[in-house]
Parts: structure tokens; C-alpha cells; sequence
């Protein structure tokens, strides 16, 4: 019997080499970059690029003890398996599949402050967006509008309307109202930056924001090439023929000062356009300009509202293809920095569903817009880099996964199913700190629930964050409860020495099991909505709605019979028995506030008579023939207010009627 060759060192080497060659080239790409990759984050500086340009970042920050602190802690890992595994489901922030982060690093020269703001009239308003980025390295505006604004209406002295007109967010009806609110701020700057939470009406506004970033980049143009004298003799002539006054930045008490900060930078222009004072090529290429400089988010999420706000004003139909209408705009004009859609769980949060169903029902909604943009034809690389989202963070233990998760989901869909690329694959998100755990017993208290909510976005690199004021539950924030909100954040970014770190919470055992349990759930929900025929099948039958009202009332019983403890409401009470705080200060809008902004918008509407209704009439026909309705807006906002947009697409577009 012959006897079996003994395996020699180079016979293992050989099989070895053999089965090696065997393994999915991403996978022995990760294992032969592991140990370069490991030491890019271990030497004293990091090099990488964004859009070709290179950018070095220390690797480390010196504490008061001299210690070397890494921004990014790098695995001990040595086993194939667990690198290959480590890499395809967390990896290192600005690395697929995103979980840790977007980018390799965060920023330093900006915070990811993003306070919200809006009471009264768009002076008002101003005056709060500069006490809240003064001294401030980047101005990042986030806008609350008014009810009659959210509603698509004008300022009036309705009673549905007059008493509404300015209070919990600021009044805007007109391109003059947007010109005035960030008046002051470059709104083609990289370091400005606006977001708003508009809905129904949001084409119209975004067609007054987009225009008042133009006729900014017009007003520059002018000041630059000494036209100032000239320009303002023009417009003269265009008032005195029309026999009116022009209008001004002035307050609701009549007072006309600017506030600290407020350069006046977009006010030259009020009550004209860029394109009555300006060659038309010179115009055309200072809105070319300004398109493409434009950094911001208008929420535009009319799913959501659907499921949880209620603010929808036209049908769920003609809402979506408005919504289309934007991002197709945006790709004709090489829009690239402002998000078309902020994809929001926070409402459907705030309605009272759970953080489970919060990330599940926003992600589908995220993937419902996606299929709806592919079947009109655009590319998934196209648009999908312009879709951001944005959550609540309460203080459930999920909370502190929600950004892992909802990165690494998009990430894999985008990369596996759709093909997207790298700048496609990387999921954006807002987070807003709870409005529903802020309570007015004891509201000192809700600071602290509220920082505890910011500790868990910025160790999860959320890419922007609010964090609500205490008083919110009794009032619209005063200017010293604004400051201790702002402040939360400042302290957990400049002083909590762990947050110089920038990976805290990778490795450890219960965010990487928390983080694969909501990710389960998260899929499961996908498969009950499936089921039930997609988004829009289970909104027919009011599935998301339902499911948020049984949670709501599931947290309520749990809160009132105590087996949910609120520290302050339910339980250690104060000697007095924590009762509901009055507010010293209500924010309210003034009656000259409302007034001034009813005869705004009538002054406006008697300037634009000749031009306004021919407006309208190329709006209708536009959408009647299946054109660019947002290209139509851009126009049309020149010369109409907000309330003539809406009714004019009411009859052409239908008004929303839930389905019972």
C-alpha cells in the first residue's frame, strides 16, 4: 500500500493561494486594505477629498492631561471574519455602508447647530435668525411658518384666518416676505444654509426663496459694477408710474431699524425683480449663479402629512408630481446643494408612534419617492443625492441607533437595488430633539431630557440638530430660553471631552445589538406595508394612521397610570405637586403685526394687477399641459401671492379630500 505524500510548506502556500482566490473581490479588497486603512487613522493626519477638493484633519486632540485622543478608534480586530464582517455592516465614518457616519470626518469650522425660528411677520423673524447666528462661523436658518402660511393662504381679516396670521411661525405671503426674512444673510454663501417646514404650499415658497436668492446674486452684480444709482432711479420710475410707495423692511411698532448683523445684503431689490433692472443675459447668469450656489432643505413631504400633520392642501396625486415637477428643475439647472424633500419621521414621531415605526414609515415613504422619480424618467444619481431626511430623538433606547440604522438600510438599497453611487448612498438627516417629552410641569427639567436627546444625535453624526427650548410647551421660545437650547449643543461639541471623539459609540455591545434589532423591525414593517399595497395602498386604507393612534394611546395609558415614569409630571413630584407652570411671557403675534401684513400683501396684489393674473393663466395652462409646473412658479412668484398660487392649482390640481 503506497503511502500518502507528506504536504509540504509550499503545498500549503499553494492551496492557501488557491482558496484565497476563491473569496468575492470586495471581500479580499477589505482585508488587504485593513491594516493601511487602520494606520491612515493612526498617524497624526488624515487626507481625504470631497467634489476634488483635499482636505487634512488631525487624527487626534490634545486633553488637559495631555492625552492623545483619536477622533476615529480604530477595531483590534486581527480574524478575516471578523474584519469582512465588521467592514460590509458598521466600517469607519465616510465608508460603505455608512453606519458610522457620512463623511470620514465632521466638520471644524461648523457646528451642526440648526435652531428653528418664526413668529410674526418676516421683520420679526429676521431679527431672531441674526441673535441666533450672530458671532456664529455658518448661518443655518431653519423656518417655522404659520398656520395660514402652511395652509397656502394670505394673511386676512378672516376669522379662520386673522387670529392665526404670525403666531407659532412667520407669516409669508409674498417674494417681498421672503426677501425681508433673510435679508441680511448671502443666501449663495457656503457657509449659509436654510431649511423650511412647509408642505402643501411648499413649491410656492420654495419659488419666493429661490427668487430672493436670485435677486440677491442681481443686487451683488449691481454693487459690484457701481449700478447702485442707477438701479434705484429705475425703480423710482417703475413706483411713481404705478403711483405707489416701495415697499420697506419696517417693523409691526412702525420702527425700521435693522438688527445686528443685518448687512441689508437683499433689500435694494424689494417690490421688483432682478430682471426689471438688469440686462436679460446678465440676469440669466446671475440666477444660473445662484441656483447652483444655493445651499439648504424645504421639507416638501407630503406622504408624511398624509399620515401624521395634516397639513395637505392638494390632492395626494397632484402634490406628487409637484414634487417631481422640483426635483426635475433642480437636475435642468444643476441644482446640486439644496435638498428637494426632507423625508420627516418627526411628525409621525410627534402624532405619537414609536421610534420603531417613526424610522420605518419615514425609510418607505424615502423609498416610495425614490420609485416615483425613477418612473418619470430621472436617474437614480440624478436626484437621490437631493433627498435628506429628518428625525425626532426621544429618550427610548432606539433613539440611540435610529441614524446608524436608517444610514446603513439607504446605503444597501441604493448600492444593491437602484445602482446609485457613493454621493446616492449616503443618507443626510436633520435631528430635531422630542417636542412630545417637553412637559409644562416642572419645565426646568425638560433642559435635561433634552440634552440627554442631543448627547444621543451627535454621538450617532446626525448632520444638523435643534434642540427645543425648554418653554416650548407653554410658548414659543423666549430669546433667553433660545440661548440655553443653543447651548446644550455648544457644550456637547467644545466642552464634553468624549464628543471629541467622533466614533464613541461603534464597539459596544448593546449599540451593535440594539442597532441589528431596530434594523430587523425595521424590514419587518416594510413586509406589514408591502403587504397592504405599498405606502400609498396602506394610506388608502389609513394603515399608518391607525398604527400611530394605537401607539399614541399606548404611551398616554402608560404616562397616566405611572408605569411609565416622567420624572415632574408622574412621579417625584414637588412639595406643591409639579403643577402645569404659567408663563410669564406668551409669544404672540401683535395686531399690528397681523395688519401690517394684510396691507403687505394688498399692496403687493395692486402693484402686480397687470402682470399677476396673466401669471396665473400661464400657471394653469402649464400644469392643464403636463409641463414644469415648478419652472412655471419661478415666474409666477414674481407677480402673485401665495394665496393666488394655491387657488389657481386648486382648479387645476384639485383640492385634498382624506379618504375615510
Amino acid at each position: 500500500m503506497a503511502q500518502a505524500r507528506a504536504f509540504t510548506v509550499e503545498d500549503m502556500e499553494q492551496r492557501y493561494r488557491e482558496i484565497e482566490a476563491q473569496l468575492n473581490h470586495e471581500v479580499r479588497t477589505m482585508i488587504e486594505r485593513w491594516e493601511d486603512t487602520k494606520a491612515s487613522y493612526q498617524g497624526d493626519y488624515y487626507t481625504y477629498s470631497v467634489r476634488g477638493k483635499e482636505i487634512k484633519v488631525n487624527n487626534y486632540t490634545e486633553s488637559l492631561s495631555h492625552t492623545r485622543v483619536p477622533k476615529i478608534a480604530v477595531p483590534r480586530f486581527s480574524d478575516w471574519g471578523e474584519i469582512v464582517r465588521w467592514c460590509m455592516q458598521e466600517n469607519f465614518p465616510g465608508e460603505f455602508p455608512y453606519t458610522a457616519g457620512v463623511y470620514p470626518f465632521k466638520r471644524t469650522n461648523e457646528d451642526p447647530t440648526r435652531m428653528f425660528a418664526g413668529e410674526g411677520g418676516p421683520e420679526r423673524t429676521n431679527r431672531r435668525f441674526h441673535y441666533l447666528s450672530f458671532g456664529m462661523p455658518a448661518a443655518r436658518l431653519s423656518t417655522a411658518f404659520d398656520s395660514v402660511t402652511l395652509y397656502g393662504e394670505d394673511p386676512d381679516h378672516r376669522p379662520d384666518i386673522y387670529g392665526k396670521i404670525g403666531n407659532s411661525g412667520v407669516s409669508i405671503a409674498t417674494l417681498d416676505d421672503a426677501k425681508k426674512l433673510y435679508s441680511g444673510f448671502d443666501l449663495c454663501a457656503p457657509t449659509t444654509s436654510v431649511s423650511m417646514t412647509i408642505n402643501g404650499p411648499a413649491p410656492m415658497l420654495l419659488a419666493f426663496f429661490m427668487n430672493a436668492a436670485i435677486d440677491q446674486e442681481c443686487e451683488k452684480y449691481i454693487v459690484a459694477n457701481g449700478l447702485v444709482d442707477d438701479v434705484n432711479a429705475r425703480i423710482d420710475a417703475i413706483y411713481r408710474e404705478k403711483g405707489q410707495a416701495r415697499p420697506v423692511y419696517r417693523h409691526g411698532d412702525g420702527s425700521m431699524e435693522l438688527p445686528e448683523g443685518n448687512t441689508g445684503l437683499g433689500l435694494m431689490l424689494l417690490g421688483v425683480t432682478g430682471d426689471q433692472v438688469l440686462p436679460a443675459d446678465v440676469y440669466e447668469d446671475c440666477k444660473a449663479r445662484a441656483l447652483q450656489s444655493v445651499r439648504g432643505t424645504v421639507q416638501a413631504d407630503i406622504l408624511k402629512e398624509d399620515q401624521a400633520q395634516n397639513t395637505c392642501i392638494f390632492s395626494t396625486e397632484f402634490a406628487l408630481r409637484m414634487m417631481g415637477d422640483v426635483q426635475q428643475y433642480f437636475i435642468d439647472r444643476k441644482v446640486r446643494n439644496f435638498y428637494s424633500v426632507s423625508i420627516s419621521g418627526y411628525h409621525i414621531a410627534e402624532a405619537g408612534a414609536n421610534p420603531i415605526t417613526q424610522l420605518a414609515f419615514t425609510m418607505a415613504n424615502g423609498f416610495t419617492f425614490v420609485e416615483y422619480y425613477l418612473s418619470r424618467g430621472m436617474h437614480i444619481d440624478d436626484f437621490a443625492p437631493n433627498l435628506s431626511f429628518f428625525f425626532s430623538n426621544g429618550v427610548d433606547p432606539e433613539y440611540s441607533v435610529i441614524g446608524r440604522v436608517a444610514r446603513r438600510i439607504w446605503a444597501k438599497a441604493m448600492k444593491h437595488k437602484y445602482g446609485g453611487n457613493e454621493r446616492s448612498q449616503m443618507l443626510k438627516y436633520h435631528i430635531q430633539t422630542s417636542g412630545r417629552s417637553l412637559h409644562a410641569q416642572e419645565i426646568d427639567f425638560n433642559d435635561i431630557r433634552t440634552t440627554l436627546q442631543a448627547l444621543y444625535a451627535i454621538y450617532d453624526n446626525c448632520n444638523s440638530l435643534h434642540t427645543n427650548a425648554y418653554d416650548e410647551a407653554i410658548t414659543t421660545p423666549t430669546e433667553e430660553s433660545v440661548r440655553r437650547a443653543v447651548a446644550i449643543q455648544l457644550i456637547i461639541n467644545r466642552e464634553l471631552g468624549l464628543a471629541k471623539n467622533e466614533n464613541p459609540i461603534q464597539g459596544s455591545f448593546i449599540i451593535e445589538e440594539l442597532t441589528d434589532l431596530v434594523e430587523e423591525a425595521v424590514l419587518t414593517e416594510f413586509r406589514r406595508i408591502s403587504d397592504r399595497g405599498g405606502v400609498l395602498g396602506a394610506m388608502e386604507n389609513m394603515y399608518q394612521r391607525n398604527k400611530i393612534q394605537e401607539e399614541s394611546l399606548y404611551y398616554e395609558t402608560l404616562k397616566h397610570t405611572g408605569e411609565y415614569p416622567i420624572i415632574g409630571v408622574n412621579t417625584f413630584l414637588s412639595s406643591k405637586g409639579s403643577p402645569t407652570v404659567i408663563p410669564q411671557e406668551v409669544i404672540r403675534s401683535t395686531k399690528d403685526e397681523k395688519e401690517q401684513q394684510i396691507d403687505n400683501v394688498h399692496a403687493f396684489q395692486r402693484r402686480n394687477e397687470g402682470d399677476g393674473p396673466e401669471a396665473l393663466r400661464a400657471l394653469k395652462n402649464t400644469a392643464v399641459h403636463n409641463e414644469n409646473i415648478f419652472a412655471a412658479l419661478m415666474e409666477a412668484a414674481k407677480t402673485c401671492s401665495l394665496g393666488q398660487l394655491t387657488h389657481a392649482l386648486y382648479q387645476v390640481g384639485g383640492q385634498y379630500r382624506r379618504s375615510m
